[in-house]
């Protein structure tokens, strides 16, 4: 899964290597479609990675990923023209989405309920060091290297990644197994989106998703044009980052004393708390409030939120252990364009204070704790919605 933000954030010091190299202006925007077509790619390729794992098992599909990613990064460092990177780029972020969305469904695999919980934050608590330490790489990489060297060094880890995940067993048993037709993958797919408990949580995911983002996308320029800190950003967002990792090993070690349920709950109210807070303060002193006590806010609202993903995809994916590839692949599409959507928004809405991002941040908590206290009721009293599980 960390191979996902490995393809993003170790490339992002190279942006103005890359705007000299193919003739754009220093304050171009054009080198964000690199991780705008990257993110594209990983919203279309579930659909095919997740039904098709579902008929030939996760261990095939996952190489084709891996292999997908390093052909893609390899075409992208060799690429004598800016349109043919952003080519490369897409089909980069539809190999990137194997790795990530079969991760979770060979998870589900072998674990459920509360275990599952545990394993999952543990992975997220490894992909979350990721953003900390890639940009620092990717500037030591430019130092001694040409600036392509970004772009050539993951697919030297996708091809370590393919030869390691070799050891890797079979996690999808044939009993289980669907045919890859048409009919068979829009059945799968009706059963999950019609799936009441998956789907709410899905939507739940969708906002946690949007909040990360506009932090991501928005915790730089507050820091720069609100506070004039912009160069203690990269101290920053260092700290959020080991903050969100930590968070994450430690809801793995929580959710064996309370189980995943509560564990949902408890977080759910807490993040609603700080989120007001943080939504609350922003409006004083013109929206421009004391520096700590808004970074404060941010460092535990940030980890809280970050936290509930983890644990809501693991009760989103319970229900559904027949088609699990499927499921992983519709709630990582619908979840990444539309958090990417929420993001965009709370980024565009930025008018040099705090306000706009504490207030759309408060606004994406709570629409997820609606949905979560759905998806919580549904999987408390059973399933009431959807269809019965197709046979394979």
């Amino acid at each position: 899964m960390a191979m996902t933000a490995v393809g993003i954030d170790l490339m992002l010091p190279a942006f103005p290597d890359m705007r000299a190299e193919f003739g754009m202006s220093a304050d171009s925007t054009r080198v964000a479609l690199t991780v705008t077509t990257y993110f594209l790619g990983m919203a279309v390729g579930p659909w095919f990675f997740g039904p098709i794992s579902d008929r030939t098992g996760r261990r095939g599909p996952l190489f084709i990923g891996l292999g997908l990613y390093a052909v893609s990064s390899m075409v992208a460092a060799m690429a004598p023209s800016w349109p043919l990177v952003v080519a490369a780029r897409f089909f980069w972020g539809v190999g990137a989405s194997g790795p990530n969305s079969l991760a979770i469904a060979m998870v589900r695999d072998r674990y459920e309920g509360d275990e599952m919980a545990r394993r999952m934050s543990m992975i997220m608590s490894v992909f979350l060091l990721v953003p900390v330490i890639a940009p620092s790489l990717g500037a030591g990489l430019i130092a001694v290297f040409p600036w392509r060297a970004v772009f050539w060094f993951p697919a030297m880890v996708a091809v370590v990644l393919m030869i390691w995940s070799r050891r890797l067993p079979e996690t999808h048993a044939l009993e289980n197994r669907r045919p890859f037709t048409w009919s068979s993958v829009a059945r799968a797919g009706r059963e999950v989106v019609t799936h009441r408990q998956v789907m709410a949580l899905t939507l739940a995911i969708t906002f946690l998703r949007g909040i990360i983002n506009a932090y991501i996308s928005g915790s730089e320029i507050i820091l720069s044009d609100v506070y004039g800190y912009g160069k203690w950003f990269p101290v920053f967002f260092g700290a959020i980052g080991v903050l969100l990792s930590a968070n994450s090993l430690n809801n793995s070690r929580i959710v064996g004393k309370v189980g995943v349920l509560e564990l949902i709950r408890r977080v759910t109210v807490i993040a609603l708390v700080f989120a007001a807070a943080m939504a609350a303060v922003s409006f004083l002193h013109d929206g421009k409030p004391n520096f700590w006590v808004i970074a404060i806010l941010m460092g535990i609202t940030m980890p809280l939120t970050n936290g509930l993903s983890p644990a809501c995809n693991t009760v989103a994916m319970s229900p559904l252990p027949h088609v699990a590839g499927t499921a992983s692949a519709i709630i990582a599409t619908v979840a990444t364009a539309g958090g990417a959507a929420l993001g965009f928004l709370a980024n565009n809405a930025f008018d040099g204070t705090t306000r706009p991002f504490a207030v759309h941040v408060f606004a994406y908590v709570a629409g997820a704790a609606v949905f979560v206290f759905i998806g919580l009721r549904e999987a408390t009293h059973g399933r009431t919605g959807g269809e019965k599980p197709s046979s394979p």
